[in-house]
């Protein structure tokens, strides 16, 4: 499976500062507040979209084609860099019951098919829908050298929320596919969500479904987003309610129709990037110490085991199921927010969200994946996480799901008895300074912080409770690393080369766990 090009999601992002038949729409719309332009007022229900979903899924698939197709595909990272949307058409601009203004991505050789985008008025129960009629006039074409006049009937690539009405920055953008995120709580940009995962990591390609259609409302500080999903095997209808809380939180309801039958389903896939880290120096093309999105795999699972995962840029396309019944929760994370430890004051990578997914109701037996693709740059989003259903999907088949996305720093409701592991470091087995060292086996470093151990003084019978897939560790102690409230476990494992070797670690004192357990995967 190829990996997913970053590019093609951070299109514009850095350049811009019932339903039971598709409504009609008057060549004469009508202009509005910003100079929008809307079509003419039609009922909307999420009820009238489920039905739809459900109605194209009994039907062939019917895909879409771009308009101005060769003009799009000249339309590189380059020149959408230079198209600015105008921030006085931007949606619920200048409106005080409206917090966040929200603009619209230009379609480009990235993100090529055109999303219909409507506004909502009125309470759920009745709701208007009013189409956003899309405009070259919307768009400052400065400098890119493109005619507005070939570009009149081209439709938008996407949308995104500003910070507020004078402010140009944005905090949450729907773009590519399925795609989504936000900025989080340092307002920077990094791992991203979408709808629905289809054959990832299988030889066959990849299934991309699509937000083909967008209803916005906006209440107060809240942004609630419908959305039509649409692909070869599956429907959906989408309900995302949003709001900016200690980073951003969205509560999702999904509701799908397969007309097909796809070997692999990921429910709440996160899809991040990772290059290297202290844990994999020998990666360290680049000159700064770390380039990663995010560093690890969080979960919690339906035992109440809290799991930590760093995550590897492999040698080879690699997939880890882990077993669960009822999950808790699980996320990308990125825990090391040491702006030291990348020295990277462009893209700021120790800002990056950490996005955590909390199942609604039992989601029954199944598995988190992760899904680590090799990778020699950081263009690349080469980590993919997402729960996969034990029961294998048949064509006709209606699923639901409900689950919040927080997007922030650290993992929402992580126990405060329970330390954290915040480092993982390899190195040659043996002592320090000794002549000769042991051949084939490494050293594994763990740094552990928080919970019970953050104020504990200095001891010697904390144990690391350490298994591996081959061989038995040896050597292995703890201690409290000097002038720190930071406690680490050290450890040899016997490694031959020929196959991975799969590790546990986690801290005990007495009989009472101290720490959530790590999890590792070493090829030598």
């Amino acid at each position: 499976m190829p990996s997913f090009d970053r590019r093609t999601l951070l299109m514009g992002l850095g350049a811009l500062a019932g339903m039971t038949a598709e409504p009609s729409f008057s060549a004469t719309s009508r202009p509005t507040q910003g100079g929008l332009k809307f079509g003419p007022a039609h009922s909307f229900s999420f009820e009238a979209l489920k039905g739809r979903a459900r109605a194209l899924a009994s039907r062939p698939y019917r895909g879409t084609s771009s308009p101005a197709a060769a003009i799009i595909q000249g339309i590189d990272f380059d020149k959408v860099q230079k198209i600015r949307f105008r921030p006085e058409d931007a949606l619920w601009r200048g409106q005080a019951a409206a917090s966040y203004p929200v603009s619209f991505f230009h379609l480009n050789k990235y993100s090529r098919d055109p999303v219909t985008i409507f506004t909502l008025d009125g309470a759920s129960g009745a709701m208007t829908a009013r189409e956003i009629v899309y405009s070259a006039d919307y768009f400052d074409y400065g400098a890119s050298g493109l005619d507005p006049r070939a570009l009149g009937q081209l439709g938008f690539a996407g949308f995104r929320a500003n910070d507020g009405q004078d402010n140009p920055s944005d905090w949450l953008a729907f773009q590519g596919a399925s795609y989504f995120r936000t900025a989080g709580q340092d307002d920077q940009y990094g791992a991203s969500a979408r709808g629905l995962a289809l054959n990832t990591a299988l030889a066959t390609p990849e299934e991309f479904p699509r937000f083909s259609q967008f209803w916005l409302a906006q209440s107060g500080e809240q942004l609630t987003i419908y959305a039509l999903l649409e692909g070869p095997s599956v429907t959906g209808a989408y309900k995302f309610d949003c709001a900016r809380s200690n980073g951003v939180a969205m509560d999702v309801h999904c509701d799908l129709f397969f007309r097909g039958a796809p070997e692999r389903l990921g429910i709440a896939p996160l899809t991040s990037m990772y290059w290297y880290g202290e844990n994999q120096r020998d990666r360290a093309a680049d000159w700064r110490p770390e380039i990663h999105d995010s560093d690890g795999l969080a979960i919690w699972n339906g035992k109440g085991e809290r799991i930590w995962r760093p995550l590897i840029n492999p040698p080879r396309l690699l997939t880890n199921a882990f077993a669960d019944q009822s999950p808790r929760g699980f996320g990308l994370i990125q825990r090391d927010r040491d702006f030291s430890n990348y020295q990277d004051d462009g893209a700021f990578y120790n800002k990056r969200p950490g996005i955590w997914v909390e199942p609604k109701g039992d989601w029954g037996a199944g598995a988190v994946e992760l899904v680590e693709i090799p990778t020699r740059d950081e263009v690349d989003d080469n980590i993919v996480a997402y729960w996969r259903p034990q029961v294998p999907v048949k064509s006709g088949d209606a699923l639901s799901f409900d689950y919040r996305l927080s997007w922030q720093n650290e993992e929402p409701g992580y126990p405060a008895d329970l330390a954290r592991v915040v480092a993982t470091r390899i190195g040659r087995a043996g002592i320090p300074g000794a002549t000769e060292w042991p051949a084939n086996a490494r050293k594994f470093s763990l740094d552990f912080e928080g919970g019970a151990l953050a104020n504990m003084a200095v001891r010697f019978d904390i144990k690391p409770i350490v298994t591996a897939s081959s061989g038995t560790a040896s050597g292995a102690y703890v201690t409290k690393v000097v002038g720190t409230n930071r406690w680490r476990a050290l450890f040899d494992v016997p490694v031959d080369g020929k196959a991975p070797v799969d590790l546990r670690c986690y801290l005990r004192l007495g009989d009472k766990t101290l720490s959530e357990t790590w999890i590792y995967q070493y090829f030598a």
